[in-house]
């Protein structure tokens, strides 16, 4: 992940952005990631899927588990981030063309990362997966990083931003933006026909997103389902606005307003986006699968009152000795993400015959001879996954020891 992303940078004299307490650099922000990053590889890498314990599994449909906040968190955090870069780029002088040129290429290669991450071993091109989780990161930070770019003050002469911040009416821009997209997806999802089931399902295969899935990518969805996919088209436009969510964070953030202030008023949010997602669940379930309007406000929410807690502890208060190993994860984010995922795919289709002649993973084989005969199944499971933690932490540290955060 670039480092310039959590950078404050300071501001030309008429915007007077925000200082950040702890000096120059918003650890809060990177220490939220790493946990962020850490908790997916976990969840992604138990020693048996038949065995994990119910907070590292993702709940069946409706409803919400531990495990369902990983990816709107890291969609957040992009957001919040975005902030941070964009604003370091405008104060070296970059213009509104090649800032908007900067978040598309990012996002392409966000998307062409984890279609390379999908094809991987195989490379069965023609039953490709298209969509997946860095599919959807690139489409959100494209979206939202040009209606951020739009938000900013107007320009001067020569086309570049007089601010690195959003004026009011930037603000107004950016939350009516969120709101469109939360209500015209509900409208979407609970009024719009779908042939053959109706208007209003919000099961596995008859919602508005499943369908139009099934016509526009046919073969090229999640291969566990065939017929939808859990980062679908449709319901990527709500996670736009999950990016917002951390867009409109970071700024408050950056504003001039007190630390406390700051983290208080982030946490009061965080609490009033929870409730909402909560009181409005009877009428659009909260569903990670389907990325609903509640999803959103119950996750943005909970990602808030998570970072304000992180930002106290971190940024106000100093206490920031047990954050190193965090670090390591957060400040080569998408780096270790891609790495964890290349080697659990290895693990898992690459392997060797045994003297009985069948054909062993090295995933399988590791668990069954070292934690399988230790433990229940269950803490067999777990304790392989932390052992796969483990092994990307020791793979990542001496990029961090040595000051190497690789950039896309």
């Amino acid at each position: 992940m670039p480092t310039e992303e959590t950078k404050a940078a300071p501001a030309p004299r008429h915007s007077v952005p925000a200082p950040l307490a702890g000096g120059n650099r918003l650890v809060s922000l990177d220490v939220f990631r790493g946990i962020t990053i850490a908790a997916m590889i976990l969840v992604n890498d138990p020693g048996s899927w038949g065995h994990i314990y119910w907070p590292l599994e993702h709940a069946e449909w409706n409803g919400w588990t531990p495990t369902d906040l990983i990816f709107p968190f890291f969609l957040f955090i992009v957001g919040v981030a975005m902030t941070f870069s964009l604003a370091s780029r405008v104060q070296r002088g970059a213009s509104r063309a090649a800032l908007a040129w900067h978040v598309f290429r990012r996002g392409a290669l966000l998307f062409l990362i984890g279609l390379f991450l999908n094809a991987f071993p195989e490379f069965h091109w023609h039953e490709l997966r298209f969509m997946g989780v860095l599919q959807r990161i690139g489409i959100c930070y494209i979206a939202a990083g040009w209606l951020y770019l739009a938000s900013f003050r107007a320009t001067g002469g020569d086309g570049e931003p007089r601010s690195s911040a959003p004026s009011r009416r930037g603000i107004a821009i950016l939350l009516v933006s969120a709101v469109v997209l939360l209500a015209g997806y509900w409208a979407m999802m609970k009024l719009v026909p779908v042939p053959g089931y109706g208007p209003g399902h919000l099961d596995p295969n008859g919602n508005l997103g499943a369908y139009i899935d099934r016509k526009l990518m046919g073969g090229h969805l999640w291969a566990e389902t065939v017929t939808w996919d859990p980062e679908g088209l449709l319901g990527t436009f709500p996670a736009i606005a999950t990016a917002l969510l951390g867009i409109l964070t970071g700024e408050w953030l950056r504003s001039s307003r007190t630390g406390a202030r700051k983290a208080a008023g982030l946490a009061i949010a965080g609490v009033v986006g929870m409730a909402a997602g909560r009181l409005l669940h009877p009428f659009f379930p909260i569903n990670k699968n389907l990325w609903t309007t509640t999803f959103v406000l119950f996750t943005g929410g909970f990602a808030m009152l998570a970072l304000s807690l992180c930002y106290w502890l971190v940024d106000l208060r100093g206490h920031r000795r047990w954050t190193k190993p965090i670090l390591v994860f957060g400040m080569n984010a998408i780096a270790v993400y891609a790495f964890s995922f290349l080697l659990s795919s290895a693990s898992v289709n690459f392997g060797f015959y045994d003297r009985d002649g069948d054909l062993q993973s090295w995933h399988g084989w590791i668990y069954e001879t070292f934690f399988l005969p230790h433990a229940s199944p269950k803490n067999a499971s777990l304790a392989f996954a932390v052992f796969f933690v483990l092994v990307c932490f020791l793979c990542a540290w001496p990029l961090y020891r040595k000051r190497i955060f690789l950039r896309i």
